[in-house]
Order: structure tokens, then C-alpha cells, then sequence
């Protein structure tokens, strides 16, 4: 039985950290080729698994030092069943990553966890399509039978939860909250937003968080913002009310480009750590229930010590 699955603690006041743009971590600085954005294909060898222990053991340690939790979340962003047949894996092939993605963060978790940074075990999903487009809508119904081979692979699985990325719709969310609801796995869903603080299907966050929450029976845990710089929703988030308290975590890109520039741009733009930091903090400041912090893409090891530095009490920083 998962460590964390019926008391999660990510529910409490506690800071937990999370890792930063895996995909663009390694793609720019670490020169690896992952077809499709797909992190899940270093699961395929020895020598992969090894890349992705070293990428989350920095993050680990990092918690450890800090006296926080760290979220360790799969790299299984991408191992659905549209994505995986891209890449030649069948259902089964599918379900056996899933699984052993799990298996390596649980031997993470074995080797890092203390009393004072505990760790919880995230099964990562995300959307059928692009992530920065919403391409064919599936409704609530069709989304939930979709994931649910994923979903129910985590189940069976120690993961703690389900973590779900990029998701730019909300019946798809819905579907993918009603399908953790079903195995009783906790989900997270986090949404994509475009620099004026909506979905990419026109939504803003607001009305999507509440859409969710009364289609789903509020089933997720709680909800988070991703693959958007705190820029492009700071003044959505400065009208406050109570929807906001739903908001825990942010996983924010490095750059406060758009999502059709960075698609076009040669380089990556890492943006500046340190500012990036300081506008979590901010953040903090009006979010009383933002305690989930990581990085999306363009974000790396970089960013995770600076949002640390700028966000952890003084005697959690020393």
C-alpha cells in the first residue's frame, strides 16, 4: 500500500519542493535526444534510468538540506496510449513502464526521505494531445476511459497520487479527476495557462477550477498552475476569492515568452533565476495555500535553490 496515499501531506501548511523542466534539462543541457518530449524513453535502459536517478537525486538532496518535502514526480508525462504508439509501445509495454517509473522513485524515496523532508510518490499524467493545444476535445466520459489504463496502472503501483500536467481543457480534466476518483487515488490537476492568464481553450483558470470541482464532486486534492511564467497569471491571481485556496502549486516556466514563441524558438531561455525566486515569493505572499513549488520548462536545479532561497523561512535556509 502507497506510503502517503490516504493522508497526504502535501494537504498540510508544509512547504515541498518539486524538480524543474525535465525535458528541457536534459534536451539543452544534458544534449539527450527524447523522442516525442518523451522522458519516459530513458525508462528503456540501464543507462537512462541512471540519467534519471541524477536528475532527481540533485532535487532530493536539495529537500534534504532545506527541510522540506520534495515531490518526486513520474517521468511519465508523455506514456499514454497516443503518445506511447508513437514510440512503438503497446498497451503492455505501456503499463510495465509505468510502473517500473514508479519503482525508481520509491527507491528514491527509500534512499532520501527523512522525518523532515518527506516525500511523496507522484504518478505523472498528461494530456492526449499537445499540451499547448486543445486539438480534439474529448468530453469528461471519453477522457476518463482513456487515461484510465494509465491511471489504473498507478493504482496497482506505490504511487501516492496522480499528477496531471499541461492539461489545456477542462473536460479533460474532469475526466482525468473522475478516473483517479475511481481507483481512490488522490489527483492533482494543473492546468496550462497563455500569457493572459487563460486555457488555451479560452477559460479562464477560475471558472475552470470551479468547473472541475462540480463535475468531479471537488475530486482532486487540489489544483496547480504550469508551463505558464508567473507573469501571465499574476493579475488573475491578485483578484483573489475563495477558488483560490484550491491552488497549491505552481510549476512555472523560466521564460515569459509565449507558448507559440518558445515553440518557434531555436534556443532556450532559461530567463533569470534569482527574479524567477523572488516572484514565487509574491506569489506566496497572496496565495496562502501555495506551498507546492517547482519549475516547468526552460526551469533547472538553478531555479528550484533560488525559489528555495526566497521562499523557505530563515531557519529552513540556513
Amino acid at each position: 500500500m502507497p506510503k502517503y496515499r490516504h493522508a497526504l501531506p502535501l494537504l498540510s501548511d508544509d512547504i515541498f519542493i518539486m524538480d524543474a523542466g525535465m525535458e528541457t534539462t536534459f534536451i539543452f543541457h544534458e544534449g539527450i535526444d527524447l523522442p516525442c518530449f518523451a522522458s519516459f524513453d530513458l525508462m528503456k535502459d540501464e543507462n537512462g534510468r541512471d540519467r534519471l536517478r541524477a536528475y532527481y537525486t540533485r532535487f532530493a538532496e536539495l529537500a534534504c538540506a532545506r527541510g522540506v518535502g520534495f515531490v518526486l514526480d513520474a517521468p511519465t508525462w508523455r506514456a499514454n496510449a497516443d503518445w506511447g504508439a508513437r514510440l512503438g509501445f503497446d498497451a503492455a509495454a505501456l503499463a510495465d513502464v509505468n510502473r517500473r517509473a514508479i519503482d525508481l522513485l520509491v527507491e528514491l524515496r527509500q534512499r532520501y526521505e527523512t522525518p523532515a523532508s518527506r516525500m511523496v510518490v507522484s504518478g505523472v499524467v498528461g494530456p492526449r494531445g499537445d499540451g499547448y493545444q486543445t486539438g480534439t476535445i474529448m468530453t469528461a466520459e471519453q477522457a476518463a476511459h482513456y487515461h484510465a489504463a494509465q491511471i489504473e496502472t498507478f493504482a496497482d503501483s506505490e504511487a501516492d497520487m496522480v499528477g496531471a500536467y499541461t492539461l489545456n481543457y477542462v473536460e479533460e480534466a474532469v475526466g482525468i479527476a473522475l478516473a483517479a476518483k475511481a481507483v481512490n487515488l488522490p489527483s492533482v490537476i494543473s492546468f496550462t495557462l497563455e500569457t493572459d492568464g487563460r486555457l488555451p481553450s479560452g477559460q479562464n483558470l477560475r471558472e475552470a477550477v470551479e468547473q472541475v470541482d462540480a463535475e468531479s464532486g471537488a475530486a482532486p486534492a487540489y489544483f496547480m498552475i504550469n508551463c505558464a511564467h508567473p507573469t501571465h497569471f499574476e493579475n488573475l491571481i491578485a483578484t483573489g476569492g475563495d477558488w483560490l485556496d484550491r491552488v497549491r502549486g505552481v510549476r512555472a516556466n523560466a521564460s515569459s515568452r509565449s507558448h507559440a514563441e518558445l515553440d518557434a524558438a531555436p534556443d532556450l531561455d532559461a530567463g533569470d533565476p534569482v527574479q524567477l525566486g523572488h516572484q514565487y515569493r509574491s506569489l506566496r505572499d497572496r496565495m496562502r495555500h501555495l506551498t507546492v513549488l517547482g519549475g516547468c520548462c526552460g526551469t533547472d536545479y538553478r531555479h528550484i535553490e533560488q525559489i528555495c532561497l526566497a521562499c523557505l523561512p530563515a531557519q529552513q535556509a540556513a
